[in-house]
């Protein structure tokens, strides 16, 4: 099986071998143009604040280069390989002709044209119209987010191109997320997953919000459902075909096979998400496993065989992670890049190793020693607040402060942030078992340390340093036949290491201190008035 990871910077893949999991081989693209942030490519038109755009032609390059890679790499034959899964970040979602042609290669100099990365956060405004008027209604679907849809996802980003750019949006026959976009690119045959339309498109009991409230929010978005289309796998449901997860999309065409050296007709697997495959990978797919999946952000992902509204939640999907099961997610929009902005923009004199330099000088420090907390919103907030418009906050720096004060509480902030979420979740009768960590932040032992500190508890590591691949590639051995469900592929080849983490009680005592003066923070500039009055200050100088 040949697993394929489509992540924010880079793709991966990795050859895995179907009776027990055993990885052969893998290969990394970084993609040329990683994250569009500033102006196009090319054109040189410049872009706004909150902008976070990609480039598909960097995920072809990664069928191109990743995948034969891996595969030399494995030393098997091509031929062997019997099936394809890949998973992506969402909501990363882009505008295309009816036969899948991304608009930006017509119209490469209108930003909107572009895929929109999961953390372009430029359509706040629109999410905030889109929350207001669902409240205001009583939309059924409203308290299956928590209360609040993020500008992330799929409608408020349309809201945006449509009143920006309503060319673009005219001429957008598909609003496709770029998990099902790639299975396209694979099988020629469009298909839309359960888990993105669920998590990120509002699909609830059999439907998308109504042409009704659509109008309401703007008259020329009563039909944009018509844009999210259908496939041709899996259930009809509510006029929208929906495929299941670990089910067959179809079969890799010959251009497709061209690309990866994969042979013709091989199995692929129905679109995912990073997040979701990494429970299969992780063996984590039963009632109560959490699994945070840590790298740039961070998402929390469980499966419960109990339906409950958990406030500020990202969703909660009938099979959107299991087939029968609910499957819930939350999580932090920045964690990773929090650590990386910080080091990039302030401590640059230390080098390539800054981050371990960092690391080795914070974790000497005694819990508290710092006298700092921090609201890990640089990315705004996803869960509890679902607000992106947050900023990040510091308090407590004097001029003694120095940087491995700011990063441990840094790091700190974010383990606040994750404690926050288990907290609601739990509050809200949905109880979590056991905390699993995945991801390229579990490198990191004093990170996870401080995680099981602060979280009370401990912490189930991953067994692989490729979670969403290996995930990718047990959802592929489920379309390919060689399992009959999700839950028994994740038996025979994922893997995790139970209690790789435990909470020392003294710090944990400590940290119960800091967390409070945590949540007396989040308390106060939660209402969003300070840091949005700073940021619309901001957008206005750069206007």
């Amino acid at each position: 099986m040949v697993g394929v990871d489509f992540g924010t910077l880079s793709g991966r893949a990795v050859v895995v071998r179907v009776h027990d999991g055993a990885e052969l081989g893998s290969a990394v693209h970084e993609y040329t143009h990683r994250v569009i942030e500033t102006e196009l490519p090319g054109s040189g038109v410049r872009l706004g604040p909150d902008w976070a755009l990609q480039s598909p032609q960097d995920w072809i390059d990664v069928l191109r280069t990743a995948v034969p890679e891996a595969v030399a790499a494995a030393g098997v034959a091509p031929e062997q390989v019997i099936g394809i899964g890949t998973d992506f970040t969402a909501c990363t979602v882009l505008p295309t002709t009816a036969d899948g042609t991304p608009l930006c290669t017509e119209t490469p100099a209108e930003p909107h044209a572009w895929p929109k990365l999961w953390k372009h956060h430029a359509a706040q405004p629109h999410a905030d119209r889109i929350n207001d008027l669902a409240a205001r209604r009583g939309e059924s679907w409203l308290p299956r987010y928590g209360g609040k849809i993020s500008s992330e996802w799929e409608f408020a980003k349309a809201l945006q191109v449509l009143e920006e750019a309503p060319d673009v949006y005219a001429r957008a026959e598909r609003w496709i997320e770029a998990a099902d976009w790639i299975i396209w690119q694979l099988t020629g045959v469009e298909s839309r997953n359960v888990c993105t339309a669920g998590y990120k498109g509002v699909f609830q009991d059999g439907r998308y919000p109504s042409e009704e409230f659509l109008a309401e929010l703007n008259p020329g978005f009563a039909g944009f459902a018509a844009k999210l289309a259908t496939g041709q796998v899996g259930d009809q449901v509510g006029g929208v075909t929906l495929a299941p997860l670990g089910g067959l999309a179809g079969r890799l065409t010959a251009r497709a096979a061209g690309w990866t050296g994969l042979p013709e007709g091989a199995a692929v697997a129905v679109g995912n998400v990073d997040a979701h495959v990494t429970a299969a990978a992780a063996d984590a797919v039963r009632p109560g496993q959490m699994v945070a999946i840590m790298g740039t952000s961070t998402c929390h992902i469980m499966p419960s065989d109990q339906l409950a509204e958990v406030p500020g939640m990202c969703g909660v999907v009938q099979d959107g992670i299991v087939p029968g099961l609910w499957g819930y997610e939350a999580g932090q929009s920045a964690v990773g890049d929090i650590f990386a902005w910080f080091v990039d923009s302030f401590v640059d004199s230390l080098g390539a190793d800054g981050h371990e330099q960092l690391t080795s000088l914070a974790e000497k420090q005694a819990v508290g020693q710092h006298g700092l907390v921090a609201l890990d919103w640089f990315g705004g907030n996803r869960s509890v607040l679902v607000d992106h418009n947050l900023s990040g906050v510091i308090v407590g720096q004097t001029l003694a402060t120095r940087p491995e004060d700011v990063y441990r509480a840094l790091i700190e902030s974010t383990a606040y942030g994750a404690r926050m979420i288990v907290e609601t979740f739990e509050q809200s009768g949905v109880p979590v078992e056991e905390f699993v960590v995945a991801g390229g932040l579990l490198k990191n032992p004093f990170l996870m340390q401080v995680y099981a500190d602060v979280l009370r508890r401990p912490l189930s590591a991953i067994g692989s340093d490729q979670g969403p691949a290996l995930g990718s590639a047990i959802h592929a051995a489920v379309a390919a036949g060689a399992y009959p469900s999700i839950e028994e592929a994740a038996a025979a080849m994922g893997r995790r290491k139970e209690a790789a983490y435990v909470p020392d009680q003294a710090r944990a005592d400590a940290y119960d201190r800091l967390y409070a003066e945590y949540r007396r923070l989040h308390d106060f500039f939660g209402d969003g008035h300070m840091l949005h009055t700073l940021r619309a200050i901001r957008n206005e100088a750069h206007s």
